[in-house]
């Protein structure tokens, strides 16, 4: 059977595929350690849940609209008026069976063959297979930590050409964490403000977890003209620890553009699980408090994940300002991060993540949205494999 060449040219999720080897392994009665999970160790919080509950006992589950309830569309737009300042209306909003299915619909509906996609470098590693799968181009601005892995206005204006259609911005960033400021942010903007048809798509999904009293700061708050061709992503997974309820949403600054990304989902997944909506509006409206409790856990996590790595030499550890990851600097060892990983996960039975498909060849990405007790286990094991020489 033939396959597309669409299909060919994309590669299959190296984070999915270690995850998948580690349990696998943990099944055989191997006690891995998994540090490659991009999803937070936490429950979902019981209210939450029972919502959902309630929702299935009084027979919500039927289709809903295809972009989401009503109910859920009016706590969106409740949250980016309470944390954003932005006024959006239900028609501006679209809901999907999670984030990347979201971004996936909006780079579908934005996308014609040879457009060009510009993507900061080290990156989440779909956006560049979803704009190959889509026809287009990525274009890949490379950072490092002299610009704390984030770019800067020299960098997006060489970037640029005739060709740009979209701009994807992801703060905080997965894998690096960085976080770009609001002066950051504004420098941008008078860069794109040059170039009037280029779309901004800013990934938020990390939003709630910032640390050392830093803030959120969407680019869709700097300027009215950067406003209007901002397109907001966001979902629960994150925040809420609702990674497997599969709710995302995006915020259009046009109601043509929702309009275009709904029907796009109307042919392929029609409406998100109906009953997991109930629960996905209240979480929106009561779950930051929730939210703010696994911010300081993770905090902490990672304060005590930056010190156990000293004991590690060769390992060095950019120091995140959001999400739950660690970008490590393997280069000291000597080898690849795909051969980093094949080591520590053959030999220490450590899952990490190599960053090859995340654009970079000398950093694994190491998540510490796991327990106090498998960190330390952890570096111990990475720190008896990899002995100062």
């Amino acid at each position: 059977m033939e396959l597309s060449t669409r299909v060919l040219a994309v590669k299959p999720s190296v984070t999915l595929e270690i995850a998948a080897k580690a349990k696998a392994m943990k099944a055989q009665g191997i006690d891995v350690i998994s540090l490659s999970a991009g999803e937070p160790d936490f429950d979902t919080p019981d209210f939450i849940k029972d919502a959902a509950i309630d929702a299935l006992r009084k027979g919500q589950t039927k289709y809903t609209p295809v972009p989401g309830t009503v109910e859920l569309r009016q706590a969106v737009c409740r949250k980016l008026k309470r944390d954003q300042g932005l006024d959006f209306t239900i028609d501006q909003i679209v809901v999907g069976c999670g984030a990347k299915h979201v971004i996936f619909n909006v780079l579908f509906a934005l996308l014609n063959p040879g457009d060009e996609v510009v993507i900061p470098s080290p990156f989440w590693l779909s956006y560049p297979e979803m704009v190959t799968v889509l026809g287009g181009t990525s274009v890949l601005i490379s950072t490092d930590e002299k610009t704390q892995f984030k770019i800067t206005p020299a960098m997006l204006e060489k970037a640029l050409t005739a060709r740009s259609k979209i701009l994807i911005l992801n703060s905080p960033s997965n894998p690096t964490g960085a976080v770009y400021s609001k002066d950051e942010l504004l420098a941008l903007s008078a860069v794109l403000k040059k170039h009037p048809n280029v779309i901004i798509l800013s990934d938020e999904i990390y939003e709630k977890l910032i640390f050392d009293g830093g803030k959120h700061v969407s680019i869709a708050t700097i300027d009215p003209e950067i406003a209007k061709r901002t397109v907001i992503v966001n979902g629960h997974s994150k925040a809420y620890a609702m990674t497997g309820w599969r709710i995302g949403y995006a915020a259009f600054p046009e109601k043509t553009l929702a309009k275009a990304v709904e029907s796009i989902q109307s042919h392929s997944t029609s409406n998100p699980v109906s009953f997991t909506q109930a629960g996905g509006v209240v979480a929106l409206d009561k779950g930051d408090a929730e939210a703010e409790k696994m911010r300081e856990v993770f905090q902490k996590r990672r304060d005590l994940f930056m010190e156990l790595l000293k004991t590690v030499p060769s390992f060095k550890p950019f120091k995140p300002s959001g999400a739950f990851y660690l970008f490590v600097d393997i280069q000291a060892t000597g080898l690849s991060a795909m051969e980093v990983t094949k080591k520590l996960l053959d030999e220490a039975h450590v899952a990490v993540i190599p960053c090859e498909p995340f654009g970079s060849a000398h950093h694994i990405r190491m998540s510490y949205a796991t327990s106090e007790k498998d960190i330390q286990a952890a570096v111990g094991r990475i720190a008896s494999l990899f002995k100062k020489k």
